[in-house]
């Protein structure tokens, strides 16, 4: 019985300490925004594949399957923890015996990861003690978030050990009529203990302190964890469930934006009577501090694992710009511990005269996130790290009118011409001079509705380079007989680069007047050379009734391809090396790696890879407004690393598929005085020259 008494009193005072730290996390986590769920079932299935089978843990092998299998080992030993609970308040042993088989199993599965385990730890603990692995460091990670690791690290390491040692001691103790199967300590037993040369009294006593000692610092364990980076251990299931579905290329709509912009379009309904239980307007827009933060937000604050993978892997800080994901994560946890307590004394009036932007997290490392995605696609936990620094930017720009000058003269250009640059709407069919081009108004004017509208886009309009691509699309497009028509002068820039520079209330504008007229000609497809125009008018125009089959000209060409409309027998590339770069907002945002291998495929060439490709591609530099000013301070360009690796392939060609990929790399290709050795081509360039057109 005093055993019994012991237990439950640390027990409880186990439940009781992470009661009230729970609690108070939870009142923190009430001072933030809301955030809706749904679609469960997905969620589910997410969960499965993302948390349990830690597909995004094994895209780095050796120390993701090592870290899979910790994770793993916990989920099984996890059962014995259970088991333990319950002898300990009833002064059972080895109580769920009873499911036989499943037992062995279990206990089996248990003793063997208990040695895998402690394996795995000590060669992660060796990795941060004795070798400069550069994703551990960071001005983020100070001397605190090291011993934090390393502490955590040497707990696990001793509940392993205090594992096998109470089940090496079970089998001492119960020769003949243990229950379970227990492998490793069967052979340390049989290998490592001289003849069992202990008496019944010592073999009890050890047994006592292995089965003291491994539940006691679990129950320390638990306490610790939600004041460590390990948290994760009890967050990141929950938070991947919990987390975004739509693709990484989405950015969430502001509805409190809708209502402004709605109100500017359509004066007469800012008499309109507010409905019972209307919301009240914000107090500001995007976000400033961590009350305007979403508790999802900071629910991933609390799950970050510190693991760098988000830092290691986004372009701005390879290139040695301040910019670094992990640490806009670790900024909204520390402020809100700073915060929160006052939060929840005052409520959200209260004000201590900092704020996340500028105390913690500086305007230069938020202008210099190119919102490729990178950080979200290794994310093991699933943080969505563009999301909340796009709020962030949201508020500089809406809120103090704080966006570098490059991007306000951008805005201004948007707002008066419809496009980035200082063109005239009139002048955004003269690509066109020459090529016969239907427009929709053309088509409608003699009752006709064409099956596709070609979004040709203020790049594929204005830019020099890119013409030459919008004239070649156009070419195949008539080649193949295409039934197809633009807006032409009707068509203004998508909002793509406002929404992410941060001028939502453009964005909305844009869109909103995009879709007024596609919906007006009935449109139902769309095909666009631009990435970018792809996943706004995909993912984010049907938030605003905007809602059509949007597909990239490389789908494009690969369906006309595949049902053998397009055959290429021979061509100008065939003794060509061509190696291609993946546009950020066709693959990591939107899952598109095949399609524009496909149609390379179908062009005679020898194909090489880059060394990062596919989902592990680097972005070329341009994304997120970067085309439109100039970059942080860093080591190098973006675009300058990600040309040196193309260089580094030894080809000829680097195929692009993106307006914005297409300036950067034929500007790197400048740079690096490889114009003689290297072009630049789209991908529709190289499908017209093959084709002869």
């Amino acid at each position: 019985m005093i055993k019994q008494i012991l237990f439950l009193i640390s027990l409880l005072i186990t439940l009781g300490v992470f009661t009230w730290t729970i609690n108070r996390l939870y009142s923190y986590m009430k001072q933030t925004r809301p955030f809706p769920i749904s679609d469960y079932g997905k969620r589910f299935n997410m969960m499965m594949k993302v948390a349990i089978g830690q597909s995004k843990i094994l895209r780095f092998p050796f120390t993701g399957f090592l870290h899979a299998l910790v994770f793993w080992g916990f989920l099984v030993i996890l059962f014995g923890s259970i088991e333990m609970v319950i002898d300990g308040l009833f002064g059972t042993d080895r109580v769920l015996s009873f499911l036989g088989v499943f037992y062995n199993i279990i206990t089996a599965s248990g003793d063997v990861f208990a040695f895998i385990i402690i394996i795995a730890i000590i060669i992660f603990l060796a990795r941060r003690l004795f070798f400069h692995i550069k994703r551990f460091t960071g001005i983020e990670m100070q001397h605190k978030s090291h011993m934090d690791a390393n502490i955590a690290l040497s707990i696990i390491l001793l509940l392993m050990i205090s594992l096998l040692g109470m089940n090496v001691y079970y089998l001492i103790l119960h020769p003949d009529s243990f229950e379970g199967y227990f492998p490793v300590s069967m052979f340390i037993v049989s290998n490592l203990i001289p003849g069992h040369a202990l008496d019944f009294h010592t073999a009890h006593m050890m047994h006592e302190i292995y089965w003291w000692s491994h539940i006691l610092l679990i129950f320390l364990f638990a306490n610790i964890l939600p004041y460590s980076k390990h948290f994760h251990v009890f967050m990141s299931v929950p938070n991947v469930f919990l987390a975004r579905l739509e693709p990484l290329g989405k950015l969430y709509n502001m509805p409190e934006i809708t209502k402004e912009v709605k109100l500017m379009m359509n004066p007469d309904t800012a008499f309109t009577a507010p409905t019972e239980g209307e919301e009240a307007p914000p107090s500001r827009f995007g976000v400033k501090d961590v009350e305007d933060v979403t508790w999802k937000n900071y629910l991933d604050s609390l799950t970050c694992t510190e693991c760098g993978r988000c830092t290691s892997v986004c372009p701005a800080n390879i290139t040695g710009k301040k910019l670094s994901p992990r640490k806009i994560i670790m900024d909204v946890r520390a402020r809100m511990k700073e915060k929160g307590p006052g939060l929840v004394k005052v409520g959200k009036d209260f004000d201590d005269q900092k704020a996340l932007i500028r105390d913690y997290i500086s305007p230069e490392e938020l202008w210099a996130c190119t919102t490729c995605n990178a950080c979200a696609q290794e994310c093991p936990v699933n943080i969505n790290h563009p999301s909340i620094i796009v709020d962030m930017r949201r508020y500089l720009v809406m809120e103090e009118s704080a966006a570098p000058g490059e991007l306000n003269g951008m805005f201004t250009n948007i707002e008066n011409n419809g496009a980035p640059w200082q063109f005239s709407p009139e002048d955004r069919m003269l690509w066109a001079e020459g090529l016969e081009v239907p427009t929709m108004a053309d088509k409608m004017a003699k009752g006709e509705k064409p099956e596709y509208l070609f979004w040709v886009g203020s790049a594929g309009a204005f830019d020099d380079r890119y013409k030459k691509v919008t004239r070649e699309f156009v070419k195949i497009l008539n080649h193949l007989n295409i039934d197809y028509a633009v807006l032409g002068v009707e068509e203004t820039d998508s909002g793509d680069v406002s929404r992410r520079g941060g001028n939502e209330m453009l964005f909305q504008m844009q869109a909103m007047m995009n879709i007024e007229i596609m919906n007006a000609y009935e449109v139902k497809k769309i095909v666009t050379c631009c990435p970018h125009d792809f996943n706004t008018l995909k993912n984010e125009y049907p938030d605003y009734d905007g809602n059509y089959e949007v597909i990239h000209h490389s789908q494009f060409l690969q369906k006309l391809i595949d049902e053998g409309k397009v055959n290429i027998s021979d061509g100008q590339f065939k003794d060509k090396k061509i190696t291609f770069h993946d546009p950020c907002y066709l693959g990591r945002g939107n899952g598109e790696y095949e399609a524009p291998r496909d149609v390379l495929n179908a062009i005679p060439g020898e194909k090489v890879e880059m060394k990062r490709n596919k989902s592990f591609g680097l972005c070329c530099g341009a994304g997120g407004g970067q085309m439109f000013k100039e970059a942080e301070k860093g080591d190098k360009e973006v675009f300058i690393e990600r040309t040196e690796e193309a260089i580094e392939t030894g080809a000829d060609i680097i195929c692009t598929a993106c307006p914005f990929c297409m300036v950067m790399m034929t500007d790197g290709i400048k740079y690096k005085n490889q114009e003689e050795k290297m072009k630049n081509y789209d991908i529709a360039e190289m499908v017209s020259m093959s084709l002869g057109l």
